[in-house]
């Protein structure tokens, strides 16, 4: 795995990425040379601003296979998607440069060159893919792992590696760390009763580059002096906790030790990182409220006409370390939608809210005015999301380590957000923790970044609201 921008990314995605950055490149500078000649080919990438011209085709090719999810996990292990979402590319791509080009000529490609290029690209583009589909799932080009360990992480980590092959790992043994063998998703079975030797034995005969530890109860059950003779020996030895929350973006608080809650790096907010949070959100918000400006008579009208009650919703939420503060929104629900039931999460195809504020909630419309709560100080721009009271009593009660999501101001989107669908039940609220603790461990602006990106992805596509 690969650190960028405070969350962590298969190196072979990455190495994706690089290739199909490079292999756009090579399309257009060979076409570039085969359309003008070795020396006019120099003159124009050297003088004529072709180099520039063709970093805008690489960015715009990058940003829609980003955006039409190709760097995804399920997507990497789907050929027959891959190749029809790439074909949606290629089109989006064209639509995309022909704006670009009738807003700012000088940036256009000359027409010979922009077809030979973006033929030569499709073909290439096409046919890396497909031996990287074939490539990535050898298992002779993945790390031979071990997982040491039933605890609670060991099935989780077992059903991750043994479903995403980008990560590059093959689990050839798991050993429990009292007695057993589980060998699911393994390619071979052990013998029951572990023992030191038993781990040292396994390591030489599977071969093994690494070993995740994933123990539930360690005290006086950790082997320390065998792992760490395996860890002189040139075996990578890795906690199962840390291996999750980077291949996952996510932390275990089923198995979450105080331990390492206390000790692990991250969970700190410098003054820098809190005084770039307010600026970007003032800055933000201020703009985006004036930019709203322009939509609000239509919001005002679609509301007003279609259903009675209020323009805004107001809802009391809880902040940081457990404020309360007056969140707003424009309504999307009628105005006795909690008459009956008090309060409840919305559902799927929730009948309480009007046609209309199913456009504005998909559209995420709803939310502009939360930018003013952004702007007074409420809630940032990226953070957890805000919760009722009332739910929160309920949640700290059913869910350990609920009350750490408060010690940072709430957001308008945020990592559970973008990684996680809309809450609507105890199970939910414990999975979109996971990713809040995540954000709170991990809170940068490079981290903020990648979230304003995917949450971009998300309204452009529509998904994840109720």
């Amino acid at each position: 795995m690969i650190r960028l921008l405070n969350a962590h990314f298969p190196s072979r995605t990455i190495f994706l990425g690089v290739s199909e950055a490079c292999l756009v490149s090579f399309a257009f500078l060979i076409a570039t040379f085969m359309r003008l000649g070795t020396d006019e080919a120099s003159i124009m990438l050297a003088y004529d601003q072709g180099v520039v011209k063709i970093a805008v085709v690489l960015i715009a090719s990058l940003a829609c296979m980003y955006y039409f999810d190709l760097y995804n996990s399920w997507i990497l292990t789907n050929r027959r998607e891959a190749m029809v979402r790439m074909i949606q590319v290629l089109g989006t791509e064209c639509i995309l440069l022909a704006l670009v080009y009738y807003v700012y000529p000088p940036l256009e490609l000359g027409r010979g060159i922009f077809v030979i290029g973006f033929a030569l690209m499709a073909v290439l583009l096409f046919l890396w893919r497909r031996l990287f589909a074939r490539l990535n799932v050898l298992p002779r080009f993945a790390q031979r792992t071990l997982i040491f360990g039933d605890g609670p992480l060991a099935e989780p980590l077992l059903y991750e590696f043994g479903s995403r092959p980008e990560l590059g790992v093959n689990v050839v043994s798991h050993l429990a760390a009292t007695s057993g063998v589980d060998s699911q998703s393994c390619d071979h079975e052990m013998s029951p009763g572990t023992s030191v030797d038993d781990l040292a034995q396994s390591v030489k005969s599977f071969r093994v580059d690494r070993v995740v530890v994933a123990m539930g109860e360690r005290r006086g059950k950790m082997p320390v002096d065998a792992l760490l003779s395996l860890k002189s020996s040139g075996v990578v030895v890795q906690d199962g906790t840390d291996v999750y929350e980077a291949i996952t973006g996510k932390i275990p608080i089923e198995s979450l030790r105080l331990g390492w809650l206390l000790f692990s790096p991250g969970f700190h907010v410098s003054q820098f990182l809190l005084l770039y949070k307010r600026i970007a959100a003032v800055i933000v918000s201020t703009i985006g409220l004036s930019l709203s400006l322009v939509l609000l008579p239509f919001v005002v009208l679609l509301i007003k006409l279609t259903s009675p009650g209020p323009l805004l919703y107001r809802q009391k939420r809880v902040g940081k370390n457990g404020v309360l503060f007056d969140c707003y929104k424009f309504r999307t629900m009628r105005a006795d939608a909690e008459a009956d039931s008090g309060p409840t999460w919305a559902g799927d195809e929730d009948p309480r809210i009007t046609p209309v504020g199913k456009f504005l909630r998909k559209s995420r419309i709803d939310e502009i005015p939360q930018l003013w709560n952004v702007l007074k100080g409420d809630m940032y721009l990226v953070g957890p999301r805000p919760e009722r009271p009332e739910f929160v009593d309920w949640l700290n009660r059913e869910i350990p380590h609920y009350n750490l999501r408060h010690s940072v101001r709430p957001g308008i989107t945020g990592w559970a957000q973008i990684r996680y669908r809309y809450g609507s039940s105890v199970e939910d609220a414990k999975e979109k923790l996971r990713y809040d603790l995540f954000y709170v461990k991990n809170m940068s602006p490079g981290l903020d970044l990648l979230i304003f990106l995917e949450t971009i992805k998300i309204i452009l596509l529509g998904r994840g609201a109720k």
